[in-house]
């Protein structure tokens, strides 16, 4: 019988981009040696968790794979541009450019959110949180102070889910027992922390959506105004990669250590990024909610996956697959 290697999974936002951490997630389900202790997402990453989750409840890995799929093709036939007639990608960006000029209240009077009716429909977060079979982290903002706030155990409903995908461009400000939330994204995408200091599991493993570095210089206006968006969305991230290499390079070859320095000497970090598949679809792709559009980017996650699972599987239980880039 194959070792089981338990390991955490941090799942980044971006829109529909999160069909590609569904493909990757089908794939990985398919891995009966992997088991999950905690999930930590923001934005599509949440969800995805509560999908991912929700359906282990229901059947297991089999279960699991089910309902994401579900879920995703909801979001195909009710995703929010298709329920206000803006299916196209030019309708995308004529979304996009329309909301840099009016307020939620202006540009959605109604509060129309299909995600609210979607997770009605397809997740139990009562049942979710009386047996979760992992625990879930679900990141959003903190208005007020730009904190990083991390919905967790009694707290993972469905409103925690509507803040962590809320972009105040689009949708009207979440409030959580008064206190106002937008997209995780903004303080955390994905957050770390809660993996790294609260998790047994020595392994693991980020999902992003998109690539990690651009090597060509952005050079219109809307190519520079996309990649500064994303740096902004990224660069918590970034800085946790960073904070986490310093503190392991410090404590290497220490012989006395505490537990979290001995915790932290033996995690063990994991990468699957799109890669340049994504690195040009641009911001309007992230809105782009087309059946086909979420079944190009879910067999994209699939390919990626079994490529990483080729050239790391072994890796897992045993050493880190991504060695983070220190300046």
């Amino acid at each position: 019988m194959a070792r089981i290697v338990e390991i955490t999974l941090a799942l980044q936002g971006g829109g529909a981009h999160g069909a590609f951490t569904w493909g990757v997630l089908d794939r990985l389900l398919e891995e009966p040696g992997i088991a999950i202790e905690a999930v930590s997402a923001t934005s599509s990453g949440a969800v995805n968790a509560v999908a991912f989750a929700h359906g282990w409840i229901d059947g297991g890995r089999e279960g699991a794979r089910a309902r994401l799929a579900r879920v995703w093709q909801r979001i195909g036939e009710q995703g929010s541009l298709a329920s206000w007639g803006f299916a196209s990608v030019g309708g995308s960006a004529w979304l996009l450019e329309l909301a840099r000029h009016m307020t939620p209240a202006q540009f959605n009077p109604l509060g129309l959110n299909p995600l609210a009716d979607l997770l009605d429909e397809l997740i139990d977060f009562e049942r979710l949180r009386a047996a979760p079979p992992f625990r879930l982290h679900l990141a959003a903002t903190r208005v007020r102070d730009g904190a990083l706030v991390l919905f967790d155990g009694d707290r993972v409903t469905r409103d925690a889910v509507l803040a962590s995908t809320c972009l105040p461009q689009l949708f009207k400000t979440v409030e959580i027992d008064g206190e106002a939330y937008w997209d995780g994204g903004y303080a955390g995408n994905p957050a770390l922390a809660p993996l790294v200091y609260q998790a047994r599991a020595r392994d693991l493993l980020c999902i992003l959506v998109q690539p990690l570095e651009r090597p060509r210089l952005p050079a219109s206006a809307r190519e520079i105004a996309e990649r500064a968006m994303e740096m902004a969305f990224s660069t918590t991230f970034l800085r946790e990669l960073e904070a986490l290499a310093t503190s392991q390079q410090s404590i290497r070859g220490k012989l006395a250590l505490t537990a979290l320095g001995r915790r932290l000497q033996s995690l063990r970090l994991h990468l699957i990024e799109p890669g340049e598949s994504l690195a040009d679809a641009g911001g309007k792709a992230k809105l782009d909610a087309r059946p086909a559009m979420l079944q190009t980017l879910c067999a994209l996650g699939r390919e990626r996956a079994d490529a990483w699972l080729a050239a790391h599987r072994p890796a897992l239980g045993h050493r880190s697959s991504y060695s983070i880039p220190t300046a």
